[in-house]
């Protein structure tokens, strides 16, 4: 049976993490916060993998963002997703040399089909997460890039054909009108995407109740869920989300919390 996945995310900025509302970014505090809120031993068993995201404006300072990624994953032992201005190759391997398992790529979807290519054929499919940004303006979807502010024409659908055709493994898709509102993912078209797509979903945008989740899963027909709600998943929140989507008769990992090992560790096949 498919297992599903809850997925954290982090929205960094120069060190800092977010929280995100409509693309609008608010401070909240930097790695010792975290460090101070965040026992990732204990959410290792909670999670099935953390996405952390560069969500600098403007240009992005790649190498930064790679040492705190580094320094966040020396107590982190679960998959780790990192994007967020991967324009080269070498700030691919930068990232991965920092400790991430799987890259995600925003931009260059739209604007470099070149380098995505790159991507896939250096690291494999596998390993790249296309991530898709979208607003619903006068009932028309609109995939967006730029942190939000470039409107590519595309719709959610034509965008995801275009991440699957370039090689991408899987796709994170995001609600820009639905983010950080806590009123529920965009059900409809995580329905839509999901039936062009032949890669893994993961739902991202909107998510304020544990029932939210449940609801993309089985509503929308996404694989996987994400929440970057730093607030409202503190403490036991994502240990109970996860009892909650399985009260919901949905299949998720089970591991042996004692064993003192990882959640899936990922094995990377490529090298320099």
């Amino acid at each position: 049976m498919l297992k599903h996945r809850l997925i954290f995310t982090l929205l960094m900025d120069r060190g800092v993490f977010m929280l995100s509302r409509n693309f609008r970014l608010q401070k909240v505090g930097g790695l010792s916060w975290i460090k101070e809120h965040y026992d990732f031993n204990s959410i290792a068993f909670s999670i099935d993998e953390l996405v952390v995201l560069n969500v600098e404006r403007g240009r992005k300072d790649t190498e930064l963002f790679s040492r705190n990624v580094s320094e966040l994953t020396k107590n982190c032992f679960m998959p780790l997703a990192a994007g967020g201005g991967v324009n080269s190759v070498d700030v691919a391997f930068r990232l991965f040399d920092a400790g991430a398992d799987k890259l995600v790529v925003n931009t260059a979807i739209i604007k470099d089909a070149e380098l995505v290519k790159s991507l896939v054929r250096t690291f494999g499919g596998q390993s790249i997460i296309a991530s898709i940004d979208y607003k619903i303006i006068d009932g028309r979807e609109h995939v967006v890039t730029d942190n939000g502010s470039f409107d590519t024409d595309l719709s959610v659908e034509a965008a995801v054909r275009r991440a699957v055709d370039l090689g991408a493994g899987e796709i994170y898709l995001t609600s820009m009108n639905r983010d950080g509102t806590g009123q529920g993912y965009d059900i409809e078209t995580l329905r839509k995407a999901s039936a062009v797509s032949p890669v893994p979903i993961i739902a991202s945008g909107g998510a304020g109740r544990f029932d939210h989740m449940a609801e993309a899963i089985n509503k929308g027909s996404v694989q996987a869920v994400s929440t970057a709600n730093l607030f409202n998943f503190m403490a036991g929140g994502l240990t109970e989300t996860r009892a909650v989507l399985k009260e919901h008769g949905i299949a998720m990992a089970e591991w042996n919390v004692g064993s003192g090992t990882g959640v899936f560790p990922v094995s990377k096949a490529w090298a320099r």
